[in-house]
């Protein structure tokens, strides 16, 4: 496989006929998809997230497959989406065998979330825009009683998540269907750009947004009832279930033991160099000192969301300008970048993509614990160019604008986490190299960040493989408990993100280290290509950009590989 080099006009292939196909199959399969991507036509519905619905996910992943034996790549794209295709679905194939599909639950990336989050997305503009939002809140609860039928035929043959991620997800819905929960507040709150509701408009999602608080409702009691009996108190899933999930976030196979020992070498590293950072705010400060001067710096510190959003829009934009056309082509369209406070109080930053026509533009989310109300700049700037520009918003954005060279699939469906947030950090230490983050205080935010994603490898493969503790963090073997403790004092996050975190890797596996563990690999690709003659920096993010999020296995072989004769 080699790197893209395509003609300025690129015909459709047979290759691409097939992506296109099996793309336009998980949009009718799920409808939330077409909402992903701004399409209409589906507004209202959701997937069938029961056993017969998953089911059909699966069968039409092989026929896909199937329809792309014999066929011949017919340039360099056509060899990666083979590649890429063959890697994606038949992974997914072997994740569906082994029945873990149909018992997903945990605390940031499962049906219970994903069948709420998707509101977050839906236009309000116009009359019609909140009918649809009535119309869809109304479908909630046949979406979730699909779900409870999964994932109670996945307890039945002993695939139950652990016991702290059913208690948070009761905690949860139980949050979005209470008196003023989400569906409350949507319904309460809504208005058109032209002002509130009509009363029919009004009747009508006063009438969605009970019937999916009630659907919540049933789902937490569900679990309260059901299936947290049944859960194990166990956080650990052991080493076949963590290397089906490693293999799934990151498009290879690593080793896991070589990959635990190299975690712990680049926290050790990250704390000397944040030690050095240390001695130039204060001469002499050891890290934790020259934090607490950092964050008790007024001129670093923000009050209110409000405050907030504003400066990481303000930060966002800046980025933008200053990098178009000097490292990065931005074409105008991709400069549009929301920075806006999520809808809930569950902790995390994250990004959703624009629509495919740039309608809606790309949107980068803060998820505030309740009762946060400051924040600091210093800790917080690298995080808006991980999320903004040159990180997610770059990346996904470039997809979705390539349609001249992507196919459907490429650009929209296939996204890899050791990929995406492998990208994402190396364009944290990017914002450094070209001298962004010169600031001491920014310097030690990085460092932060970079240091929090380190100690998440060692954390996530120790406790889940029950490895050894170093010396240095301890004795014994990796637990929940001790792990707490040990990113207690590796993540400077405040308690309810940590919290919140915590929760996350014991219930994401293999997740969490896919974000460094993918950097590591976009570096050494590119450490190999600056040895070769003619390296350009500038080049190569255009050509690795212009991919898209493929497994990393599959980037290796396109950016490295020889041009074939």
């Amino acid at each position: 496989m080699t790197t893209e080099t395509p003609p300025a006009v690129r015909p459709p292939t047979a290759i691409d006929a097939v992506a296109n196909h099996y793309t336009d199959t998980l949009i009718r399969l799920n409808p939330s998809f077409a909402t992903e991507l701004g399409l209409p036509g589906h507004e209202t519905e959701y997937q069938d997230y029961s056993r017969a619905g998953i089911a059909e996910f699966a069968a039409e992943a092989r026929r896909a497959l199937a329809a792309l034996d014999g066929l011949e790549p017919q340039d360099d794209v056509d060899g990666v989406t083979l590649d890429s295709m063959r890697e994606r679905l038949g992974l997914q194939l072997e994740i569906h065998e082994s029945g873990w599909d149909e018992a997903g639950l945990n605390n940031i990336a499962s049906p219970a979330q994903d069948i709420r989050a998707i509101f977050d997305l839906m236009p309000t503009d116009s009359a019609e825009h909140w009918e649809h939002i009535a119309a869809r809140a109304l479908n909630v609860p046949g979406a979730i009683a699909g779900y409870i039928e999964s994932l109670r035929r996945a307890r039945d043959s002993g695939k139950v998540s652990a016991a702290r991620q059913v208690s948070i997800v009761i905690e949860q819905t139980t949050k979005y269907a209470a008196d003023d929960g989400f569906f409350a507040k949507l319904a309460a709150g809504a208005r058109t750009g032209e002002g509130p509701l009509d009363t029919a408009g009004q009747v009508k999602l006063d009438a969605g947004a009970a019937a999916a608080r009630g659907a919540y409702r049933g789902l937490a009691e569900f679990l309260r009832a059901e299936l947290l009996p049944a859960a194990p108190e166990k956080d650990a899933v052991g080493r076949e279930r963590y290397a089906l999930a490693s293999r799934s976030f990151l498009g290879a196979a690593v080793d896991l033991e070589e990959t635990y020992e190299w975690g712990l070498q680049e926290l050790g590293r990250l704390i000397s160099e944040q030690k050095k950072v240390a001695a130039t705010i204060k001469p002499g400060a050891s890290i934790a000192e020259a934090k607490d001067l950092l964050n008790n710096d007024p001129a670093r510190q923000l009050k209110g969301t409000d405050a907030l959003k504003a400066w990481m829009q303000g930060l966002s934009d800046k980025a933008v300008a200053d990098l178009a056309g000097v490292h990065f082509d931005i074409p105008d369209v991709m400069k549009k970048l929301e920075c806006l406070i999520a809808p809930t109080d569950e902790g995390g930053i994250y990004y959703t993509g624009p629509s495919d026509d740039f309608s809606r533009p790309g949107r980068m989310w803060w998820s505030v614990p309740a009762g946060e109300e400051t924040f600091t700049t210093w800790a917080e700037t690298t995080t808006v160019f991980h999320e903004g520009v040159p990180g997610h918003h770059l990346q996904v954005a470039t997809a979705t604008y390539r349609r001249e060279l992507l196919n459907k699939w490429r650009r929209n469906v296939c996204w890899t986490s050791g990929h995406g947030e492998g990208w994402a950090l190396y364009a944290e230490k990017l914002m450094q190299e070209l001298g962004y983050l010169a600031d001491p205080g920014d310097h030690m935010g990085m460092l932060d960040m970079q240091r929090m994603r380190a100690a998440r490898v060692v954390f996530d493969i120790g406790v889940h493989l029950e490895l050894e503790i170093p010396e240095r963090w301890g004795t014994g073997t990796w637990t929940p408990d001790r792990g707490y403790a040990f990113l207690k004092e590796n993540l400077p996050i405040s308690e309810g993100q940590l919290n919140f975190e915590f929760t996350r890797y014991l219930g994401w596996p293999g997740q969490a280290p896919s974000y460094k563990v993918g950097q590591r690999l976009w570096e050494q690709i590119r450490a190999d290509l600056e040895s070769r003659p003619g390296f350009d920096l500038k080049a190569f993010h255009t050509k690795a950009l212009n991919i898209g999020s493929v497994g990393l296995d599959t980037l290796r072989r396109a950016l490295l590989e020889p041009p074939t004769p």
